[in-house]
């Protein structure tokens, strides 16, 4: 890996509103390209890109929007259904949203006549986490200001229903085990599903759960605050973290656990949201009419 770590973003797309949250799609959903969503004040975005590192013939990024989806409402959260595909005829688009009226929105298009969301109300404070079941997608969990996390089916029923000792920051469904779900800002590892990493004051912090119940690791990471840990999708022991957006930038690092210090390091002005590459490694962050992307050697 390069030692200087300091980097400004690879490549960058255009958009017409500063982006609250960006997410690629972690699923297959057959070719072309990788689908990615992102989120503005009153509408969702659906795109897909292809970048140089995966095809010899780009240069860059190729960036195409595939369907924009009006939302009314600021959008604070995105999650992919597994059930997603390109390569079906015809093609399926299915994703959920959360939003500042405290709704969950799910999203259900063809890309052509059919485009149509359900309404799936319940909690009663701000939305911080959302998820489908990864094997199925039949389910959705989230997790919410109001102490609850409330798991969801395709109908818009609520079927599971836990109350928590603190406000709910994230949740993750376990790939493998569908009845395990890490909170308060956990993202489990797809590479390594005994690993569990999180953000919490100034450190990230990561768990063997095979082991002790204490961290296996901790490091200092921002210095104001720490706000999203992810894992990498391809490699268990890199992983990418974010801080607060401070009056100036919100600072954004690539680890490795063989490294002491970060690979990489970003500033991105009021950047917002943090999503890896489903078969690269490469980050993208919202920014302030941008979608930002960095790429690190393994």
């Amino acid at each position: 890996m390069k030692q200087d770590a300091t980097r400004n973003a690879a490549y960058t797309v255009d958009c017409e509103d500063y982006v609250h949250v960006v997410e690629f799609n972690p699923f297959d959903s057959g070719d072309p390209g990788n689908l990615i969503a992102y989120g503005g004040g009153n509408y969702v975005v659906v795109g897909i890109c292809t970048f140089q590192e995966e095809e010899a013939d780009v240069e860059g990024i190729q960036y195409k929007t595939l369907r924009t989806f009006q939302h009314g409402v600021r959008v604070d959260g995105i999650a992919w259904s597994p059930e997603t595909r390109l390569d079906s005829l015809p093609p399926v688009i299915k994703f959920c949203t959360s939003a500042a009226d405290m709704k969950i929105r799910l999203f259900t298009s063809d890309l052509q006549d059919k485009n149509e969301y359900k309404v799936l109300e319940g909690h009663s404070d701000f939305i911080n986490g959302l998820v489908f079941d990864p094997k199925e997608g039949q389910e959705i969990a989230s997790v919410s200001d109001d102490h609850t996390c409330r798991i969801w089916n395709l109908e818009g029923m609520q079927t599971a229903h836990f109350v928590l000792h603190s406000p709910g920051m994230s949740v993750c469904w376990h790939p493998e085990e569908s009845f395990k779900m890490p909170l308060m800002s956990a993202h489990w590892c797809l590479k390594n599903t005994f690993k569990v990493g999180a953000v919490a004051g100034n450190d990230w912090l990561i768990w063997d759960i095979t082991r002790s119940s204490y961290p296996q690791d901790k490091r200092p990471v921002h210095m104001d605050q720490a706000c999203l840990f992810r894992w990498s999708t391809i490699n268990e022991n890199l992983f990418a973290t974010t801080g607060y957006p401070g009056k100036i930038a919100s600072q954004f690092q690539i680890h490795h656990l063989g490294h002491p210090q970060p690979v990489l390091i970003g500033s991105v002005a009021v950047g917002s949201g943090l999503s890896w590459h489903r078969t690269l490694p490469l980050c993208a962050i919202g920014g302030d009419h941008k979608l930002l992307f960095w790429v690190t050697e393994m």
